[in-house]
């Protein structure tokens, strides 16, 4: 009998086995409302869709260059010019297989096995899994109300000492996931500046822009041009089957990460970016939606503590809410099983995120309808009393 490899044991993406419950109770029959990814309940922007078909009607679908057409990465230098006011040289986009191709990308081309990157917990369970499948040394920095978060400087050399390894990587989420951080120019500058002087690279993960309601929206690209800047047409543009994102390279790291992406992916989906290409123009159609994320917000923020659970985080952006149960549990992962099968409301339990202390922590998506977000609240509610 063959053998499994060492990387393949990486923990369950809980989230998704949450969703998969979920599916299947909805294809029982039951009235499941889902909080449990980040999935937009909004269709992907009329544009994306007249241009798809109408590439569909023309009949032909290929392969592209590997860092995509240059036509969607011309587009996306002129939405870092009007968004950012940046002038982006075009060959420095790449086009990719969602931003979980770009993660591989990154840390293929920046990592060797056994180099350490400093990732922040609570914090997205598939960068803690990718770095381990590619065997890496992670190291997770906890961030909390003293560090507004998010990490510092200050709580990188403390991680450091604690470890007594050296990093080789920082890679940062703003707005986070599932915290909802948005760190501003000013901390984005402190950890670009530190990782510049101690020669560690600086992974930026931008896919929730678009999606802040406090504070400021920064991309590391306006702090320096060394950042790696990863970001995805996922979530903001409500895009997330598409499986289509991009990068902003330093110059030197474009033919590495190039070559990387021929052998793995040939090319990004043409599909789907000529999709995203028409997306990029839906602004107006898309905070449209922000709206309604901006409601599901105010609801939970006044909603989750009325019922019993303390807001653990900032929900200053993507749209989470990440709270503590403990009033009602010390197991997130049993109570979101019972919650599905009582009630038929999924949620994702803290261990995704922060698989050492948040037991005790849930986190709630709210990038659904304003109807399911206040329905699914209402029965929480009924539920705990």
């Amino acid at each position: 009998m063959f053998s499994l490899s060492k990387r393949s044991a990486v923990e369950p993406f809980h989230a998704m086995d949450v969703l998969a419950e979920a599916t299947k109770r909805r294809q029982a029959g039951h009235a499941v409302i889902s909080m449990a990814v980040g999935q937009p309940s909004h269709p992907t922007p009329k544009a994306a869709l007249v241009a798809a078909r109408e590439a569909l009607d023309h009949g032909r679908i290929g392969y592209t260059d590997a860092l995509g057409t240059q036509a969607l990465r011309q587009a996306i230098v002129e939405h870092y010019r009007l968004r950012h006011g940046l002038a982006i040289d075009p060959q420095r986009i790449a086009i990719t297989t969602g931003s979980s191709a770009g993660f591989n990308l990154a840390f293929l081309a920046l990592f060797d096995p056994g180099d350490c990157v400093a990732i922040a917990r609570p914090g997205y369970p598939a960068y803690r899994n990718i770095l381990a499948a590619l065997g890496l040394d992670v190291i997770e920095v906890p961030v909390t109300a003293e560090t507004h978060f998010t990490l510092t400087p200050e709580s990188l050399e403390a991680a450091q000492a604690a470890s007594g390894k050296r990093l080789k990587g920082v890679l940062l989420a703003s707005p986070a996931n599932p915290t909802g951080t948005v760190t501003g120019r000013e901390g984005l500058k402190a950890l670009a500046d530190y990782c510049a002087a101690q020669s560690i690279a600086f992974i930026s993960d931008e896919i929730y822009h678009g999606l802040t309601f406090v504070g400021e929206e920064t991309s590391a690209l306006e702090i320096t041009d060394e950042a790696i800047v990863i970001n995805s047409f996922s979530k903001y543009y409500c895009m997330t089957g598409w499986r289509i994102g991009w990068m902003v390279l330093p110059e030197r790291l474009v033919r590495p990460i190039e070559r990387v992406a021929q052998s793995l992916y040939i090319s990004p989906p043409e599909l789907s970016q000529i999709a995203a290409k028409a997306a990029l123009s839906a602004g107006l159609e898309l905070d449209v939606y922000k709206e309604s994320y901006r409601r599901n917000r105010d609801l939970l923020t006044r909603r989750l503590p009325e019922i019993g659970f303390s807001i653990a985080s900032p929900m200053d952006g993507a749209f989470y809410a990440y709270v503590d149960v403990s009033r009602f549990t010390n197991d997130s992962m049993l109570f979101a099983r019972k919650m599905l099968a009582e009630i038929n409301v999924a949620a994702t339990p803290g261990l995704d995120f922060d698989p050492i202390e948040d037991h005790h922590a849930m986190r709630f998506s709210y990038a659904g309808s304003n109807a399911e977000i206040e329905e699914a609240v209402e029965r929480i509610a009924a539920w705990l009393k």
